[in-house]
């Protein structure tokens, strides 16, 4: 067997001298603040992870991988790998021009050769890449929601790679993994791509890939964007390394990929398999819904369970890496151990929790059993995860102005209070326009800052335990959605529509806005010259015509204590 797998593979970085002569020049050059993502997708093309490609996909490289998963030169490759900009720093770019990409604390990375320029149909990018144009699943919502406009391609030439202050020694290149490869004599290696903290199936499934393989065991972990709501990289990482001593040491080895992930089921199966072998790795565990996002619109899995496992294998041999597939696996009680679930003995009697019920007994401090996972995974876990109902989390009143959002917010500000136990904070619209954003007008985009601000401070409140009361009018879906992603990564997230009519709205009308909205003196105004997009999937809806104040919020009371999020 040819060991191409552990010879180096090129980087995009320069020399030191070339990179410290480019950084004085790049002062002239017009920047980019490259967002989470960009620098996980930066920090990739540069060290090899993403090689062949040598900077951000051209017009003509984009549309090959989008309509069939090649280059323009019809070498595989499945995902883009763009740099969406807004459309107001485009105007000011042309192809020709180099640009200096900076991190977030305005780090010169890497300098852009601008060949490319041009505005993506992304209803096209997400049917063709994502197998639907569906906003329930993450990516496509943040393909129309939160990327840039228009997207710029051309070659990187790469400065220096992105700072990181955490787990230093479990971050590898391509090149420096490859290194230790060839240090320990490793031949053959099987690679675990995970985004979930290891339990006692993962292990049991591990080590019979490896088995299987003949291989040598690779846990490689996506440690950049995963999918909104998972627990996040720090906890996940302390998790892996507490079960670290349940492998050989001798024949296992754990290396953190900076990867944002694209929850792209099948492509990204066969872009992952493509990535590893960019480390070094010669056998890739491809597990049931491989990468999959979970439920689309309709209430139905965005893939079938095996559909990653059948693209990688018709690929395989251009991915250059040979598939290790795997069932889901199960523990069957009588033999007290796990099996792949094609494998189970007759009449045995299957145990098994899905993540929603590991999340339901994790919230509700309730016994979660040693065949399921390792103590000092659970431990970890219960230390970032308390018991709901000492978590914070944000109630986010959503309704047209008038409806009495504010008055059941303030009424339920003050039962929270007199039940104490955690800080309570009320986020009021007219409250919060003063003090945060008291230079914004009311045009859709500035109703938006006004709102990510609210939801901001909201996530910073329930990192830290507290409760936040929201009382906006929050006229648009995808606003809301971006604020529930915010808060959700830290806390619950409880949405109460308060749907009174806008009939009666207007009847109740004390300031007269509604009257100067009609007779035109102000534009854009919810409900009559703007819309409002009213939930449908609120987890509360209260309507305040003929119900007093104090029925709405005890309403809200009754739901907080059914979510477990307040003892009732």
């Amino acid at each position: 067997m040819q060991l191409a797998n552990l010879a180096p593979v090129p980087e995009l970085y320069v020399s030191y001298e070339s990179s410290q002569k480019l950084k004085a020049e790049a002062g002239d050059l017009p920047s980019w603040d490259l967002t989470q993502r960009q620098i996980c997708d930066l920090e990739l093309l540069m060290n090899g992870g993403f090689f062949p490609l040598k900077g951000f996909m051209s017009e003509a490289d984009y549309d090959g991988v989008v309509n069939d998963m090649r280059l323009a030169d019809g070498a595989l490759w499945p995902m883009p790998i763009t740099l969406d900009v807004s459309e107001k720093f485009a105007e000011t770019i042309t192809p020709g021009s180099d640009i200096a990409l900076r991190d977030q604390e305005g780090v010169i990375l890497a300098i852009l050769s601008v060949t490319d320029k041009w505005e993506p149909n992304k209803s096209h990018e997400a049917e063709k890449v994502f197998g639907a144009d569906d906003l329930a699943h993450p990516t496509v919502n943040y393909l129309h929601n939160t990327a840039g406009k228009i997207y710029l391609g051309g070659p990187i030439t790469g400065i220096q790679q992105p700072v990181h202050y955490d787990f230093k020694a479990r971050r590898d290149t391509p090149n420096e993994l490859r290194a230790y490869f060839r240090k320990m004599g490793w031949r053959k290696v099987v690679a675990f791509q995970t985004r979930n903290p290891l339990h006692r199936a993962h292990q049991e499934l591990t080590f019979r890939a490896a088995k299987e393989a003949q291989a040598n065991l690779l846990i490689h972990p996506a440690v950049g964007m995963t999918k909104p709501g998972d627990v996040d990289h720090f906890t996940r990482v302390r998790c892996y390394e507490a079960v670290l001593d349940q492998y050989p040491s001798s024949t296992t080895t754990m290396s953190l990929l900076n990867l944002a992930m694209r929850m792209g089921g099948p492509r990204e199966a066969v872009w992952h398999g493509l990535i590893r072998k960019n480390h070094g790795v010669t056998h890739f565990i491809v597990g049931r819904d491989h990468a999959g996002p979970g439920k689309n619109s309709q209430g139905e899995n965005f893939y079938g369970p095996y559909d990653a496992q059948a693209l990688f294998k018709k690929h395989e041999a251009e991915i250059g890496v040979t598939m290790v597939d795997f069932k889901h696996m199960v523990y069957v009680q009588e033999k007290a151990q796990y099996f792949p679930s094609n494998e189970v003995p007759e009449d045995c009697t299957i145990l098994d929790i899905s993540g929603t019920e590991l999340r339901r007994r994790l919230r509700e401090g309730l016994e979660i059993p040693e065949w399921f996972s390792f103590p000092q995974v659970v431990e970890e876990l219960r230390r970032t995860k308390p018991a709901r109902s000492k978590q914070g989390f944000t109630v986010f009143f959503t309704g047209l102005s008038g409806s009495g959002k504010s008055t059941i917010a303030n009424a339920l500000m003050v039962k929270l209070m007199e039940m104490g136990g955690r800080p309570v904070t009320l986020l009021d619209g007219d409250v919060v326009r003063k003090h945060l954003s008291s230079e914004l007008g009311f045009s859709k985009e500035h109703r938006d800052i006004n709102i990510k601000r609210i939801g901001y401070v909201a996530s910073e409140i329930t990192k830290n335990g507290g409760i936040a009361l929201c009382a906006p009018i929050a006229p648009y879906t995808a606003t809301r959605r971006a604020v529930r992603e915010m808060i959700e990564s830290f806390g619950a997230f409880i949405e109460v529509h308060v749907a009174t009519s806008l009939e009666e709205c207007e009847r109740r009308d004390r300031k007269g806005l509604y009257k100067l909205a009609r007779e035109g003196k102000i534009k854009e105004f919810t409900g009559i010259s703007d819309p409002y997009e009213a939930p449908t999937a609120a987890e509360l809806v209260v309507d305040t015509e003929n119900v007093s104040v104090d029925h709405c919020a005890h309403q809200v009371i009754l739901k907080l204590e059914s979510l477990g999020l307040i003892r009732g």
